[in-house]
This record gives structure tokens, C-alpha cells and sequence, in this order.
């Protein structure tokens, strides 16, 4: 059904106008026609009601339809102009168009057919041009709306640059407030700890059997602290990247036996029996012997820590034409599976109550992890909790010099029937870890 449209015709020509009126009826367009026949009219008819399209003649008693024009397109009036003209007026055609006018139609050529013809593409092109108006608006708006979002997000970026800057300085002055402080401890702690052996000494004195047993306290609670302090020395160093390899050639096998022998005694205290199981076809690896042997006591440590009653094992063994693996299994409590993805995190515990059982700063892992990273290595983890658990160190039988400028040239191993590690514990969660940097 075609729709009923609003004209308004502007004319002061009582004949005009009819022939105006009977051509769009004739045309058969459904209207509503309203008329006037001066400029002042006009404008107060627009500013009243919405016409879908206006007729105006260009010359008018009060104002040529030229002026009309200008005025309804200052006042912002959006509507489609069709300027009716009379014999002899199209050369000002051009003036109106620039004005705003949709277009023009000389008198003598009204007629119902092309009338109707240039009022339908008066309004197609008047709601083309309406189509194109909000379409640049809705552009312009989003415009805005990105250019007031990125300047938020730049404030943002801004904001947060400057939270990482203070968490860096944050991150540093920790660190080195960490360092200061452990080695500031460890001076009067080492005098302690020399001390106390001095007086369990036979000529350091007689001293009676309390006695003697408050220096053993003593002496054993200072080398503890001396561990925690190390500790917390070794991890600030790394975090402050402190630490570097000083690789040499040295006997693996040896490393392990002389780290188990010195610990020995702590699992005998427990009464935990300490297996060392080597199948090394060549011992000989080329690597950092100091901390190949401090990744080593770190997890001998926790094994005899954690671990009740039963046995320790240590496995030695060749996994590939470049790689040794080292794997200490135990019997003690487990591990959860959802702690798994936490136990190398700083100052992580399972236990974080002030109450645990088991002290420590919870640094032991997260420096066995960053001391691997750096031999290229990784890590294996299987455990099942109440039942044990199982930590195997892969790294390169030779590993790379950190600065090839100082060390222009490096000596190369010999491999003999290297074998592949497996080991096979059942029904235990079993996680691999892709180490990540401190």
C-alpha cells in the first residue's frame, strides 16, 4: 500500500496551485496537501509540521523563492525542495540547487506524470542524503567514542607503566634488602656457630654434659638458620641475575656419593636407609660441580625432611647422548595434585600455617628450579599423596659457556652407550614441568 505523504505547497497563484493539486491527484499520490502563499507562512507552517516534501514558487510577494531557500536551510528545516518555475527562470536553476533546493520543474512542463515522477525522486534522493547524514553522524559518534577510549586506554597504559616501574623498584630494593640483610646475618652467625664449635672442642675445656648439650643445640640451630640464610642469599642473587655458571670437568658420581655421605646422618637420625643406585657408563660431565651439588642437597634434603619411615633412593643414569638424569625418590608424605603447579613458586609451601611441621623458607625448590633453567635443563616430578615422592633433574651431560669471549674454547666429553631413563612408578599423578624464568 503506498504510503500517505505530507505536502506542503507554497504558491500565491490560486490557479497554480490547483493545476499543482489535480496533477498529483490525477498521478493517483496519496496525500495530505497543505497551502500557503508567502515566505512567512512557509517558514511558520515547516516550523510547525513535517512535510514530506514542499512545492515552492519561486517568485513570491514577499520573497523570491531563492531566499525561502536560504532561510529554511539556516533554520536546520530538513525537507525536499521542488522549486516550480515559470517560463524563461531555468538559468537561475543552478543558484537554486546551490541553495539547497532537491530540484526544479518549470511551470509549463507540470503535468500529473512528471510531477509525480519529481516528487518521488525528490524524496529518494531527500532520505539517500538523510541515510548518508546519519550514517556520517553514527561515524563521527564512534570516532569520538575510539578517540575517548584510546585516550583512556593510554592513561591506563600510562597507569600501569608506572605500577611496573614501582613493582620493579619494588622488586629491587626487596632483593637487595634480602641480600643485605642475609649477609649482615651471616657474619655474627658464623662467629656463633664457630664458636660453639670451639667449646665442643676437648681443648676448648671441661665442660659438663648440659653444658655440652646446650652448645650442641646451639651449634645445630645455628648451622639450620645458616641454612635459611643461604637460602634467601642464593635466591636474591638469582632473582637479581647474581648467579652465573662456572662450568668444569668433574665426576658426577663422586658429587653424589660425598653429597649423600655428608647427609647421611641426618637420615639416620629418622632411620631412613639412604640407596644410591649408579649406572653411569661415563661419570665424567662438564658442568657446575657447586651447583649441580646444591641442587642435589636441596632435594636429599626435602626427601629426609619429609619422610617418616622407609627409604630414600637416588638413581644416576645416561638418557640420551647429551643428557644425565638424576632422580631421588622417597617414601614420605606426597604431594597433592593441586599443589603440584605451586611447589616452585618463592616462599611457596604446602603447609603455609605458622603451625606446619615442617620449617623452612620455601625457597629450596624455586632455587633448584631457576638453577636448572639456567643448565638448560628440567625437571620431572611424579608423587602421589601418603605415598611418596619422585624429583629427576635432566641436564646436558656438557653444557655451553655462558660468555664465549672469556672462555674462547670448550672441552668435549666422551659419551659410552648412553641408555634411556625410565621409571616406572604406578598410579601416581605424574606432572612435567616447562620451567619458566624467576
Amino acid at each position: 500500500m503506498e504510503e500517505t505523504l505530507s505536502i506542503l505547497l507554497v504558491d500565491d497563484d490560486i490557479v497554480d496551485r490547483m493545476a499543482v493539486r489535480r496533477a498529483l491527484t490525477k498521478a493517483g499520490v496519496r496525500m495530505e496537501l497543505s497551502e500557503v502563499e508567502d515566505c512567512e507562512s512557509a517558514i511558520i507552517a515547516l516550523n510547525d509540521n513535517s512535510y514530506d516534501c514542499v512545492f515552492l514558487d519561486y517568485r513570491l510577494p514577499d520573497q523570491d523563492g531563492l531566499t525561502l531557500i536560504q532561510r529554511i536551510r539556516r533554520a536546520k528545516i530538513k525537507v525536499p525542495l521542488v522549486v516550480l518555475t515559470a517560463q524563461g527562470d531555468e538559468e537561475i536553476a543552478v543558484e537554486l540547487m546551490k541553495a539547497g533546493a532537491t530540484d526544479y520543474l518549470p511551470k509549463c512542463r507540470v503535468s500529473p506524470e512528471i510531477l509525480a515522477q519529481v516528487l518521488r525522486n525528490a524524496i529518494r534522493v531527500y532520505r539517500a542524503e538523510m541515510q548518508v547524514a546519519l550514517a556520517d553522524r553514527q561515524i563521527r559518534e564512534t570516532n569520538e567514542e575510539l578517540i575517548r577510549k584510546n585516550y583512556e586506554l593510554e592513561k591506563q597504559r600510562q597507569q600501569i607503566q608506572l605500577q611496573n616501574l614501582k613493582l620493579l623498584e619494588a622488586s629491587r630494593l626487596k632483593t637487595q634488602f634480602l641480600a643485605t640483610i642475609s649477609h649482615e646475618l651471616r657474619t655474627p652467625l658464623n662467629a656463633i656457630i664457630g664458636f660453639s664449635q670451639l667449646l665442643l672442642r676437648p681443648k676448648g675445656g671441661e665442660i659438663t654434659l648440659q653444658q655440652k648439650d646446650m652448645v650442641q643445640r646451639i651449634l645445630n640451630n645455628g648451622k639450620n638458620l645458616l641454612v635459611l640464610l643461604n637460602e634467601v642469599l642464593d635466591f636474591s642473587h638469582l632473582e637479581a641475575g647474581g648467579i652465573q655458571l662456572k662450568p668444569g670437568i668433574f665426576d658426577l658420581s663422586k658429587i653424589v656419593n660425598a653429597t649423600v655421605a655428608e647427609m647421611r646422618s641426618l637420615a639416620e637420625a629418622k632411620k631412613l636407609t639412604v640407596l644410591v643406585q649408579n649406572q653411569l657408563q661415563n661419570p665424567m660431565v662438564f658442568n657446575d660441580s657447586v651447583r649441580v651439588r646444591q641442587i642435589i642437597t636441596n632435594l636429599l634434603s626435602n626427601a629426609i625432611k619429609f619422610t617418616e619411615s622407609g627409604n630414600i633412593w637416588i638413581d644416576i643414569k645416561e638418557i640420551g647422548p647429551n643428557q644425565v638424569a638424576i632422580a631421588i625418590r622417597d617414601t614420605g608424605i606426597g604431594i597433592a595434585a593441586e599443589d603440584l603447579n605451586h611447589i616452585f613458586e618463592a616462599f611457596r609451601q604446602v603447609d603455609q600455617s605458622t603451625t606446619r611441621k615442617y620449617p623452612g623458607t620455601g625457597l629450596g625448590l624455586a632455587i633448584i628450579d631457576s638453577l636448572v633453567q639456567m643448565m638448560d635443563g628440567k625437571i620431572i616430578i611424579e608423587s602421589k599423596l601418603g605415598h611418596g615422592s619422585m624429583f629427576r633433574i635432566e641436564i646436558p651431560r656438557q653444557i655451553s659457556f655462558l660468555n664465549k669471549d672469556e672462555n674462547p674454547t670448550e672441552p668435549r666429553l666422551n659419551n659410552q652407550n648412553n641408555q634411556n631413563y625410565q621409571y616406572p612408578p604406578q598410579n601416581e599423578t605424574s606432572l612435567r614441568y616447562r620451567n619458566q624464568k624467576l
